[in-house]
């Protein structure tokens, strides 16, 4: 039975299928041409075969020589290459096999992927010798992230430097060991459960955006594939047998011709202008870019870059180094890029020898009918560009008549959402659950976590962690009368080895009960209020937490959003809230209450933060305020960390957001400080400036 799925019968994966092959299968196949590309992001919907293709590419890529026994894969065609395990002669025999598909889990510990002390042989032998992780053996092969986004920042910088850099290097625990680390990193992701951070997003190389197929005969065609796979997969490898040989080939031989495409100064600077027409920060977009286009023109048979080539680049590197925000959705105007690089092809690079021309014309492509000039060229979008929210008057944002005051009472009447947006959002002060937590690493309340400061030790009883190399050695020194004499060593044995406990941040889930009635709806107000949330999911997205919205107007209380990685969701659900009707306060916070221990169950891991986001009126139904107290007594009952963000302003204020809080056992916060600058402003004030140090009298 084959490992894996054969690649050539993914659809869009098989060049020689009508349709020829799509971003994913194009992007897999450049970066393995050429692999200083920087490794390929495939994002899409679940269902969309992203590992079945990743987990197929490694059967058609040429196998690879290496020297026998070396376990850094180290190249014998190579004099420059160096192995931990080496020298090896001159004569060292070398084997052929076929290239590694390592796969790093989203659990794995950083001595897991770039390797430790080999505990085994420090235990039985005394020797510090280092024992190899994930980036040596994925070294000349492929490393595969499954849901990346899901991958705490700081290993997902650990792979993404690697990956630049080419090694690796480990200082720890008295090792000291530096080691080629050359692979094709290749993560894939579900934007619904987060995006990867705007950073993090520009080092990989290629993107690919991917999406079920809308016409129904080419979703019959991947049903009738996938069935007979699974009904004989000898047989049905056998059938795509020759195409993945076809394909094995045609990748070699497009590694071959890469080192001798052109790139021409015209191609070049075209490049240059496609990259500074749509705004990419930096210039590695503009590396990229050129790298791409010179292997796709290697992938074609060709020997210098055309426009088709820097298209199909363009399509692949561009969309999402545009994010300019981090809910801003990736994209490329394709009309834009056309007009950019008009119709004519960039001129082939001089040849060299006595037929090269003395000029070679003007440094840079031919101007064609449909090239704009710099100064004319449209913005990126191909429109005017939309006014950021909350821009200053004068702009040309449409903008809605002067607001009133606040409304005291519910008002029965819906309000557009879209007529009251939130203005730019700020940064929040910090909100943290109390206590100390062991969740999922992430930037927001203090755990004990993997990764932070070393607070102590503790056993390592088979379980997981870094070596905490002092004390392993302290509790060895402590039970050695016990064990007789020793000839003058520590004898050290496995009940003596201690892990490190370390002290971090853990992300939490955030879950937002959000008020929509009638009394929040005045526009200050609405504004006010979902700048503040605006502001808060931001900082959500930052500290890698989970979010949820329960809502409550007229008479019920929704779930507007299940608890989700999702940031960018929560924010189009906040932009699209209504808002009008009364106030079931007690509604909202029984949903809140409900949803809360449904995720305890799922995962007793994760603590909550509940913020409740209500001027404090409750009139919904009746005995409406009897059922708001006693709702909230419940939720106190849970033991979640709270905070009521106090929607009510203006000069004449009843205070039943703060009666709120006091029952809930939460943080009372009014609106206008949830800015992390209005709470600087208050320090500074009440401490008479920035040293904390008052004028002398």
């Amino acid at each position: 039975m084959p490992a894996h799925y054969p690649f050539s019968a993914v659809l869009g994966c098989d060049p020689e299928h009508p349709d020829g092959l799509g971003d994913m299968g194009l992007a897999l196949i450049l970066t393995t041409v050429s692999p200083e590309i920087g490794g390929v992001l495939v994002r899409g919907e679940k269902g969309t075969a992203k590992s079945t293709a990743v987990r197929a590419l490694a059967a058609v890529l040429p196998p690879i020589d290496v020297v026998a026994g070396d376990r850094f894969s180290t190249d014998p065609h190579d004099q420059g290459s160096a192995s931990p395990d080496g020298p090896f002669p001159a004569d060292a025999p070398v084997e052929t096999r076929p290239v590694r598909l390592v796969e790093l889990p989203i659990g794995a510990t950083e001595d897991r992927v770039l390797g430790s002390l080999h505990l085994e042989r420090a235990l039985t032998h005394g020797k510090v010798e280092y024992d190899p992780g994930l980036l040596a053996r994925a070294h000349r092969g492929v490393l595969y992230v499954d849901e990346v986004n899901l991958l705490h920042d700081h290993l997902v910088d650990l792979l993404l430097d690697a990956a630049a850099m080419g090694r690796a290097t480990v200082e720890r625990d008295g090792v000291s060991v530096e080691y080629a680390a050359r692979f094709v990193l290749i993560g894939t992701m579900n934007p619904e459960e987060g995006e990867l951070r705007p950073q993090l997003l520009d080092r990989f190389g290629l993107t690919a955006e991917i999406a079920a197929p809308r016409d129904p005969r080419r979703r019959a065609e991947v049903v009738r594939r996938r069935i007979a796979y699974d009904a004989d997969p000898g047989a049905f490898a056998e059938r795509y047998r020759a195409a993945d040989a076809a394909l094995t080939e045609r990748i070699a031989a497009a590694r071959r011709r890469v080192g001798e495409v052109g790139l021409g100064e015209p191609a070049l600077l075209k490049i240059a202008e496609v990259c500074a027409a749509f705004e990419v920060d930096g210039l590695r977009a503009d590396i990229v870019t050129a790298r791409a286009a010179v292997a796709h023109a290697a992938w074609e048979g060709r020997d210098a870059v055309t426009r088709a080539d820097i298209r199909r680049a363009a399509l692949l590197t561009l969309p999402h180094r545009r994010r300019r925000k981090p809910f801003d959705a990736p994209g490329l105007d394709e009309d834009l890029l056309d007009r950019l690089l008009g119709d004519a092809e960039p001129p082939p690079p001089p040849t060299e020898g006595p037929e090269a021309p003395d000029d070679p014309g003007p440094q840079g492509a031919p101007e064609g009918p449909g090239t704009p000039a710099p100064e004319e060229a449209p913005p990126p979008h191909g429109e005017a560009p939309a006014p950021e929210r909350g821009t200053a008057p004068g702009d040309d944002a449409p903008r809605a008549p002067a607001a009133p005051t606040d409304a005291d009472a519910d008002a029965d009447a819906d309000v557009d959402p879209r007529a009251v947006p939130a203005a730019t959002p700020y940064r929040p002060r910090l909100l943290t659950v109390r206590g100390l937590g062991d969740g999922a690493a992430g930037r927001r309340s203090r755990a004990l976590a993997g990764v932070g400061t070393r607070i102590g030790a503790r056993p390592a009883d088979g379980a997981p962690g870094s070596l905490h190399l002092v004390e392993t050695l302290r509790a060895a020194a402590a039970a050695r009368p016990a064990r007789g004499p020793a000839g003058g060593r520590v004898p050290l044995r496995a009940e003596d080895l201690r892990h490190a406990v370390r002290e971090g941040r853990e992300a939490n889930l955030v879950m937002f009960c959000v008020d929509a009635s009638g009394s929040m709806a005045a526009r200050r107000r609405m504004t006010q209020v979902k700048t503040a949330v605006l502001s808060l999911l931001l900082d959500a997205y930052r500290r890698r937490d989970k979010v949820g919205l329960v809502t409550f107007r007229g008479r019920t209380a929704e779930l507007a959003l299940p608890p989700t990685r999702s940031v960018e969701i929560a924010a189009l659900r906040l932009d699209e809230l209504p808002a009008g009707g009364r106030t079931p306060l007690a509604e909202g916070l029984l949903q809140a209450a409900r949803t809360l221990r449904r995720e305890r169950l799922r995962d007793p891991r994760l603590r909550p933060l509940l913020v409740v986001v209500t001027d404090g009126r409750a009139t919904g139904g009746p005995d409406a305020v009897a059922r708001s107290r006693l709702a909230a007594e419940h939720v106190a009952a849970l033991g979640v960390t709270s905070v009521v963000i106090d929607g009510e302003t203006g000069p004449l204020r009843l205070g039943l957001a703060a009666d709120l809080a006091r029952r809930l056992g939460a943080e009372h916060l009014p609106v206008a400080e949830v800015s992390a600058d209005v709470l600087a402003g208050s320090v500074r004030d009440r401490t008479g400036g920035p040293s904390g140090l008052r004028g002398a009298a």
